[in-house]
């Protein structure tokens, strides 16, 4: 028996020889070596896999990739997440961002090949051999709309700035006698208590704190821009002006569309986000009630930092890259990692094509929940849109996590 292992079978000779040669026999079969126990995040195990396994990667435009990638080295560190679990894997990415540095275009490739060891994640507690092998993509994207400085008949729901109790919680941060579930709170002195739903809010639960950046068309506007998390504003005058995301009362999220299906108004086959938000448009009272259930509400600042042409800031704190900007569960990963996607990506116009695409954590939602869920940032304005409203796909996950232990910049 190989000291290494460490093991003893005093309590019966003969089963523990049997027993012993079993395991010398399982340990020169795996060539000498004890298998290590599998990476773990959340309920998904890692399995690890060859770059060459990874269909068209050595022709996707991985240099689009990798200055996603230094642009969020570049961004103020996030959370930090608890990597104490059982089996979690480091995502320590000084290494890697340190290598990035210097990289050409051209190197982008060996560049992750060097620094990343890549990981199918699967989850095996699921019921089918599909949902155990993937994941489920959405698409979001910077929705363009009218508003105005003031009130007046045509502008009538406001985007509301942060009030100033509002508390953000980072992932896995709590606060005393406040339900886990939330993500915010509000200060109430020494206190903290769970924030107004969005019901309470539209009642006027925030009194003086409720300031109005901007006036939107309708109910249904204001929803569409507190999904997406941020969009760009054409005033009156022209001008357009960029509400970025600036904190939520921290309420579970509903989706509106959701609702709208199981409540059998519009079928799941072909809803569009033109669809679903037509729909509630041409039934004000249903759409509502609807719009209520959704208790999350999201506020607002004017963002004056980022030129027209460039994405908005994620959660990592840089402007988002079309179609290479991934939102994740931020309490499982670390934004920076870089994640590989196969799936398919839907054209408005109509038939899909392959989507085999190295993109870069860089942002969250309060829907985006596991260790296989992903939302693909897909660009500003109305086709974005489109294509982001028919994005709702299993697609297969493949995390790059960074090597341990070396730091191999490409040449």
């Amino acid at each position: 028996m190989p000291p290494a292992l460490g093991l003893s079978f005093a309590a019966s000779p003969v089963i523990g020889r049997v027993a012993a040669g079993l395991l010398v026999s399982a340990f020169l079969a795996c060539g000498g070596r004890v298998k290590a126990a599998p990476l773990r995040v959340g309920e998904a195990v890692l399995e690890p896999v060859p770059f060459s396994a990874l269909p068209g990667f050595a022709h996707d435009d991985l240099a689009a990739a990798l200055a996603a990638f230094r642009a969020t080295c570049a961004a103020p560190a996030g959370p930090v997440l608890a990597e104490a679990a059982p089996g979690a894997p480091s995502q320590d990415l000084a290494r890697p961002c340190a290598a990035s540095v210097d990289v050409p275009p051209e190197g982008a490739r060996t560049f992750f090949e060097q620094n990343f060891s890549a990981y199918h994640v699967l989850r095996p507690s699921r019921d089918t051999l599909s949902e155990r092998s993937n994941g489920f993509l959405t698409g979001y994207f910077e929705p363009e709309l009218a508003g105005s400085p003031v009130p007046n008949p045509d502008f009538t729901v406001p985007a509301l700035g942060r009030p100033d109790d509002l508390v953000s919680l980072e992932p896995g941060e709590t606060r005393p006698g406040l339900d886990p579930s939330f993500r915010a709170a509000r200060r109430d002195g020494d206190a903290f208590l769970p924030y107004p739903d969005r019901a309470a809010i539209e009642d006027g639960a925030l009194g003086a704190r409720a300031r109005p950046l901007l006036w939107l068309r309708d109910a249904v506007d204001l929803l569409v821009l507190q999904v997406q998390g941020s969009g760009r504003v054409r005033l009156p005058d022209g001008r357009s002006v960029r509400l970025a995301y600036d904190g939520r009362n921290g309420r579970p999220y509903t989706s509106v569309a959701r609702l709208i299906v199981t409540g059998g108004h519009l079928p799941l086959e072909g809803l569009t986000l033109a669809r679903w938000t037509g729909w509630l448009r041409a039934h004000p009272d249903i759409a509502r009630d609807l719009i209520r259930r959704n208790a999350s509400y999201v506020f607002f600042r004017i963002d004056e930092s980022i030129p027209e042409g460039t994405g908005p800031r994620g959660g990592a704190g840089v402007p988002l890259t079309a179609g290479r900007s991934l939102a994740v569960d931020a309490t499982l990963w670390r934004y920076g990692l870089p994640f590989w996607l196969e799936g398919t990506l839907p054209d408005p116009e109509g038939g899909s094509a392959p989507l085999h695409r190295l993109v870069v954590a860089q942002d969250t939602g309060s829907a985006i929940l596991g260790p296989a869920r992903g939302d693909l940032y897909l660009g500003t304005g109305a086709r974005a849109g489109a294509t982001a409203g028919l994005l709702r796909d299993p697609a297969r996950f493949v995390v790059l996590l960074p090597k341990q232990g070396t730091a191999g910049a490409a040449p």
